[in-house]
C-alpha cells in the first residue's frame, strides 16, 4: 500500500509498505478522507510538542471497514470514523473514566503511526459507524469532537458571554457547540477572512479583530462590563494564551484547548483576584463523538462549509506546506484517497 511520512520537520516522503495484518480484536480500514489539522501542520513545521520523527500522520480519518478481528457488529464495507486515541485502560485516568488523557496515551498520527496511507488497523473499540453521514463528515467528526469537549469541560450555560479565541478549525467547533450549549459566543482572531467566514457561515453573533484597536474594550462593550465567564483558546499560540487572561471574568473559567510547547506566564494577582479556573482540555471521549454524531445527523451543525481545500492523496506533498500561508485562505483541507 502507498503511504506519505513526515521524516523531518518540512519533509512529506511518499513510501510503499507492506499491507497492515489482521490481528485480535482489531479492523483493517480501507482509508478514504484524511482532514488536515493543526497538529499536522505544527507536526510538519517542527512545533508539535509530542511529535517525533519519521511519523505517518493523519488522525481525521473516514473509511471503510474491509476486514475485522472479533466480535462486533461493524462488517465488511461498512462505513466509519475512528477514534484515534489508543488508551492503555489501567492507569488513573481511564480507571477514571478519563480515557482521553490517558497516562500512556497513543494518538494515531502523533505518538503512532496515522492514517494518510491507503489502509490502517485500529481497534475496533476505536469504530464508530458511519450512520449514513458522509466520508466528507465523517472525517470532520473527530476535529468536532475536540470542540465538543472542550466546552463541556467550560460547562458553558444558556446565556452565558462565551470568548472563542482562534477561528481555525478546532475553534469552529468549539463556536458551534457552545452555541448549542446556549452560550452566547464572541469569537477573536488576527485573519479578517475567518471572521467574516464565522459571521456569514456560523452566524456568531460578536466578532473582534485582535489586532484592532482596545479589542479588551470592544469585548467589555459585548459583555455589557462584565467580560467572558468563558474564555476558550483554540489558537496554540503561547502569545494569544497569555493574553486570553486578560479576557476573563471575575469568577470565569479559562480552558486551553490549543496546545504549545512552552511555559506559561501569568500575573499572579490578576487571576487569584478573579478567583478563575484554569483548565486544559485534551482530545475527546466517545460521549463527545456521540454528541458530534448527533449534532450531524439532525443538521444542528453543517461542517461541509469548513472544507475550502481538497486534493487527492497523490497531491498531498506538493500541497502541504501551502497550508501553512494564512493568504491561502485554507480553514479545512481534505484529503480524497482512492
Amino acid at each position: 500500500m502507498n503511504t506519505l511520512c513526515c521524516t523531518a520537520p518540512g519533509q512529506l516522503t511518499y513510501g510503499v509498505e507492506a499491507m497492515p495484518d489482521r490481528r485480535p480484536n482489531e479492523a483493517i480500514v480501507r482509508i478514504r478522507r484524511i482532514g488536515i489539522c493543526g497538529t499536522d501542520l505544527h507536526a510538519y513545521e517542527g512545533t508539535q510538542p509530542y511529535f517525533s520523527y519519521p511519523r505517518i500522520l493523519g488522525h481525521e480519518l473516514a473509511g471503510e471497514v474491509v476486514a475485522i478481528d472479533g466480535p462486533t457488529t461493524f462488517t465488511p464495507g461498512d462505513a466509519v470514523t475512528i477514534m484515534p486515541y489508543f488508551h492503555c485502560g489501567h492507569c488513573i485516568a481511564c480507571r477514571s473514566g478519563k480515557p482521553n488523557c490517558c497516562q500512556q496515551m497513543q494518538v494515531c498520527g502523533v505518538h503512532v503511526d496515522g492514517g494518510m496511507r491507503e489502509y490502517l488497523s485500529v481497534p475496533v473499540s476505536s469504530l464508530l459507524p458511519g450512520n449514513g453521514l458522509s466520508f466528507d463528515e465523517l472525517a470532520l467528526v473527530e476535529p468536532l469532537a475536540i470542540g465538543a469537549h472542550g466546552v463541556r469541560r467550560a460547562g458553558v450555560q444558556s446565556s452565558e458571554h462565551v470568548l472563542v479565541v482562534g477561528a481555525g478549525p478546532i475553534g469552529l467547533g468549539v463556536m458551534e457547540f457552545a452555541r448549542i450549549a446556549g452560550g452566547i459566543v464572541t469569537t477573536l482572531d488576527v485573519n479578517t477572512s475567518r471572521l467574516a467566514f464565522c459571521q456569514q457561515q456560523l452566524q456568531v453573533p460578536h466578532v473582534v479583530d485582535a489586532r484592532s484597536e482596545n479589542p479588551i474594550e470592544q469585548i467589555r462593550a459585548i459583555t455589557n462590563g462584565d467580560m467572558p465567564t468563558v474564555v476558550i483558546d483554540a489558537t496554540g499560540s503561547l502569545k494569544a494564551i497569555e493574553q486570553g487572561f486578560s479576557y476573563l471574568a471575575h469568577g470565569g473559567r479559562y480552558v486551553l484547548v490549543g496546545l504549545q510547547k512552552g511555559e506559561i506566564c501569568v500575573s499572579h494577582p490578576e487571576f487569584h483576584k478573579r478567583e478563575a479556573t484554569l483548565m486544559s482540555s485534551r482530545n475527546a471521549t466517545r460521549a463527545d463523538f456521540d454528541h458530534v454524531m448527533t449534532a450531524l445527523a439532525t443538521g444542528q451543525i453543517n461542517p461541509l462549509t469548513y472544507i475550502t481545500h481538497r486534493v487527492s492523496f497523490e497531491q498531498v506533498a506538493d500541497a502541504f506546506e501551502s497550508w501553512l500561508d494564512p493568504a491561502t485562505g485554507v480553514i479545512k483541507a481534505m484529503v480524497s484517497v482512492p
